[in-house]
């Protein structure tokens, strides 16, 4: 499996939001996931180790991404 090449992929996402740590897009062309092989929605780019969604839905994600593992939290 490899990352999702962004530049490559530019033409079919659009960038919703850009805070110079992290980069949000929306699949606008039916863009695969390099995990799992199905269309996805958004995406999210980061450099940072953490971070942390905000509550939309009732709950918050917050990610921790060591040279190891990548950890996905749900509160």
């Amino acid at each position: 499996m490899t990352a999702l090449d962004i530049h490559a992929e530019r033409h079919r996402l659009k960038q919703l939001t850009d805070d110079g740590d992290g980069t949000l897009f929306e699949n606008r062309d039916g863009v695969d996931c390099p995990a799992c092989g199905a269309q996805f929605v958004r995406m999210f780019a980061t450099t940072r180790r953490t971070v942390s969604f905000p509550e939309n839905d009732g709950s918050r994600f917050c990610f921790v991404r060591s040279d190891e593992t990548v950890q996905l939290f749900r509160h």
